[in-house]
């Protein structure tokens, strides 16, 4: 009986390990420095405790939304993507992404296809979507976008979270996407379900790639001197 029961637990365990691979593979997060590498004293604005809670995946269980906002360099896509990961762990399905990839994927859709696409982008527990903001688009990329958060919002008949959570990066307040999306009717409706239950940080100061960027150009001087 013993060695029937030790066959089974290893056997779960294999399952177990063999299920977070596969997670792992579809979440698509990419390198990333972890958190523990992070330097919380360099920007001159960020609220650690909220950051720390997303950490805990309060977020993602309560199906709310999160959004990092900050300009280039300040690890909004290093905290993003840990928290990603920490989701895959915990045994929650994920799927990373730049607003760039999602648009484009959208975009190169028939309508008879779009349907089946949009639900790969409705079905994880956790979306990422990294870097809105960096590009422009027409409205018909609003629309998409649209689209994504609309599906992910307030599921009704939901039989786990009423909510499947974004955890949006952006370099832009919520009040500057009409310049990313300009003349798009969909935005303020589209920014209204984003943050209707979702935490908003804003991550100030200096962008810490340039700041490394500074220290090794000052460092090989030194050693020409």
């Amino acid at each position: 009986m013993q060695i029937l029961e030790e066959i089974a637990r290893l056997e779960e365990i294999d399952k177990s390990r063999r299920s977070q691979e596969s997670r792992l593979h579809r979440a698509r997060i990419g390198r990333f420095k972890p958190i523990a590498d992070f330097d919380w004293n360099w920007p001159k604005k960020i609220e650690r405790d909220l950051i720390e809670r997303a950490l805990t995946l309060e977020f993602v269980r309560e199906g709310r939304n999160l959004a990092l906002i900050g300009t280039n360099g300040l690890g909004k896509t290093m905290i993003a993507r840990n928290i990603a990961h920490q989701a895959v762990l915990a045994g929650f399905s994920v799927l990373c992404t730049t607003a760039a990839e999602l648009i484009e994927d959208l975009r190169a859709c028939s309508p008879e296809t779009l349907r089946r696409r949009l639900a790969r982008y409705t079905r994880p527990h956790l979306l990422a979507i990294d870097e809105v903001g960096y590009l422009s688009y027409d409205s018909h990329a609003a629309d998409l976008l649209y689209k994504v958060v609309d599906r992910r919002y307030e599921r009704p008949g939901a039989k786990d979270l009423p909510s499947r959570s974004i955890l949006i990066t952006t370099n832009l307040a919520f009040r500057d996407w009409n310049t990313v999306f300009p003349n798009a009717t969909s935005i303020a409706t589209l920014l209204d379900k984003l943050t209707h239950h979702a935490d908003v940080t804003l991550i100030d100061g200096e962008s810490y790639r340039v700041h490394e960027s500074q220290k090794e150009a000052a460092a090989r001087r030194k050693r020409k001197s």
